[in-house]
C-alpha cells in the first residue's frame, strides 16, 4: 500500500535532529510503525523477534546495536528497554538515535527514568480528511489562529459522505474498504481490546463482557459530557450499575491503549458571575469506533440525525486536535453554568485561541454565530486575550467570513 503523508512526518524529522529518541504513541493501526519506517535506518520488533526474550535476560544493550535512528516498534512490551535506551542515549552524544513506538502506556515504573533532554514525544492518531485526500486544506487552521479571513469552498461532503467517513474513519489500512467491510474490521478492533489488549496492558483478567458495555455506553455518549455516574448506570446489567471503581479502571486501561481520548475542559476568566463546568467531552480516538460499538449503518445513522450529529463532531473533534498539533495546539471545550457551551476552543501554547461550532447542517449557521458572538462577550479577553477566530464548521458549502465577524468553514476544505 502507498505511503499517505502523515502531518507528524515534519514533526518527527524535526525532534530527531534535536534529542536522542522519539516516541511516536498512539492506538493500534493508526500508522505509527510506518511512519517511523521512512526515517529509520534499522528496525526491531520488540513484540515478535526472538532475539528479544534471551537479550533481555542477559544483557538489553545487545538489542540497541541498529544503525541509528533505530526503530524499536512496540517497545512497550519490554519496559525495561526504556532505561537502556536512555544509557545508549547519554553515552552517544548524538541526536536522532532511536525511535520508540507504542500502542500502550506502560505501567509506571520509579526504575524507569523520566527521559526528560533525552527523549521527545508525538502523539499520533488516525488520519484526518485532509491527509486521507477528502479535504482540499483550502483553509487552514493555521491561517484562522493569524485572524485571516476566510474565503473558500470546499468539495459537498453530503450526508452519505460525512456516514462514510464516519464508518471508515481514519485508519490506513482500511482507506480502500467499503464502510460495511470496514465496520466488521473495526468490531474486530473492539473484540480484540476487551478480550486481549485489557489483560495484555494491566495484571490480572478482566471480563470482556464488562469492558465491553463500558465501550458501548462510551459509545452511545460520544461528543457529551456523560460523568462517571452515568456511565457506572448505562454499563450496568438487569438494573443494576456496574460499579465506580469498576468502571473507572477500564476507562484508565482504555486512555492508556489510546482508543479513547476525553476533550477537557477549557480554564479561562470570565466577566460574569457565571461558573465554568470542567468535566470532559466523551470520545474515541475515532468517531469510526464509537460507530462501529453502537452497530451504526449507513442506513440507521441517516434515520437517527441526533447520533449522526454527535459522531459528525467527534469527527471535527479528531482533525482538529491532528490539525492543532502542528501548531502546538491542544482541543478542549466549554461550557459555564448558565448552559452556554462551545464545541471546541483551539488553544496554541503561545497564547492564542479560536472558538468552533460544530453543525451538521446550514440552517444551524445562524444559531450557532449567534452563539459564538454570545460566548465572546462573555470571556474576560483582558486576560485571556481576543480570539484568533470564531467558526462554525459544517459538512460542505462555501468558506467564508461573515460581517459579525464570524467564520463559515467547510469541513471538506479545513486543513493544517
Amino acid at each position: 500500500m502507498e505511503y499517505r503523508p502523515r502531518l507528524v512526518d515534519a514533526e518527527l524529522t524535526r525532534l530527531l535532529a534535536a534529542v536522542g529518541a522519539v516516541v511516536i504513541e498512539g492506538p493500534r493501526a493508526c500508522g505509527k510503525t510506518e511512519t517511523a519506517r521512512r526515517v529509520a535506518a534499522s528496525e526491531l520488533r520488540v513484540d515478535t523477534d526472538a532475539r528479544v526474550a534471551p537479550a533481555m535476560a542477559v544483557d538489553p544493550s545487545l538489542l540497541l546495536d541498529g544503525r541509528p535512528p533505530q526503530l524499536l516498534d512496540e517497545w512497550q512490551v519490554q519496559p525495561e528497554l526504556w532505561n537502556h535506551v536512555r544509557r545508549a542515549v547519554d553515552d552517544r552524544h548524538q541526536p536522532g538515535q532511536f525511535i520508540l513506538t507504542g500502542s500502550a502506556t506502560p505501567d509506571d515504573d520509579a526504575r524507569r527514568h523520566s527521559g526528560a533532554g533525552r527523549f521527545a514525544r508525538i502523539r499520533m492518531r488516525p488520519m484526518s480528511l485532509f491527509e486521507t485526500g477528502h479535504s482540499t486544506g483550502a483553509l487552514r487552521l493555521g491561517d484562522l489562529l493569524a485572524g485571516n479571513r476566510v474565503a473558500a469552498s470546499g468539495p459537498d461532503l453530503a450526508l452519505a459522505d460525512i456516514i462514510e467517513r464516519l464508518l471508515i474513519g481514519g485508519w490506513p489500512g482500511l482507506q480502500g474498504a467499503a464502510p460495511a467491510e470496514a465496520t466488521r474490521v473495526l468490531r474486530d478492533y473492539l473484540t480484540t481490546i476487551r478480550e486481549v489488549d485489557i489483560d495484555r496492558v494491566v495484571r490480572g483478567r478482566r471480563d470482556p463482557r464488562r469492558v465491553g458495555r463500558v465501550i458501548a455506553s462510551l459509545a452511545r455518549n460520544t461528543a457529551t459530557e456523560a460523568s462517571l455516574a452515568t456511565l457506572t448506570r448505562d454499563s450496568g446489567q438487569d438494573g443494576e450499575p456496574l460499579a465506580r471503581n469498576t468502571v473507572d479502571e477500564y476507562l484508565d486501561v482504555l486512555q492508556r491503549l489510546m482508543v479513547v481520548e476525553d476533550q477537557p475542559a477549557w480554564s479561562t476568566h470570565l466577566r460574569s458571575s457565571a461558573t465554568l463546568r470542567k468535566t470532559p467531552k466523551r470520545h474515541f480516538v475515532d468517531p469510526s469506533l464509537a460507530a462501529a460499538a453502537l452497530g451504526a449503518t449507513s442506513e440507521r445513522l441517516l434515520a437517527d440525525l441526533n447520533s449522526l450529529g454527535l459522531l459528525f463532531e467527534s469527527l471535527v473533534v479528531r482533525d482538529l486536535r491532528v490539525y492543532a498539533q502542528a501548531h502546538g495546539g491542544e482541543v478542549l471545550h466549554y461550557r459555564d453554568s448558565t448552559g452556554l457551551e462551545v464545541d471546541a476552543i483551539v488553544s496554541t501554547d503561545d497564547g492564542r485561541w479560536g472558538a468552533a461550532e460544530v453543525k451538521l447542517g446550514a440552517g444551524q449557521i445562524e444559531d450557532a454565530a449567534r452563539n459564538l458572538l454570545r460566548f465572546r462577550d462573555r470571556i474576560d479577553t483582558s486576560r485571556s486575550g481576543t480570539p484568533a477566530f470564531l467558526a462554525v464548521i459544517t459538512p460542505s458549502g462555501l468558506g467564508y467570513t461573515r460581517p459579525d465577524g464570524v467564520s463559515v468553514v467547510p469541513l471538506g476544505a479545513l486543513g493544517p
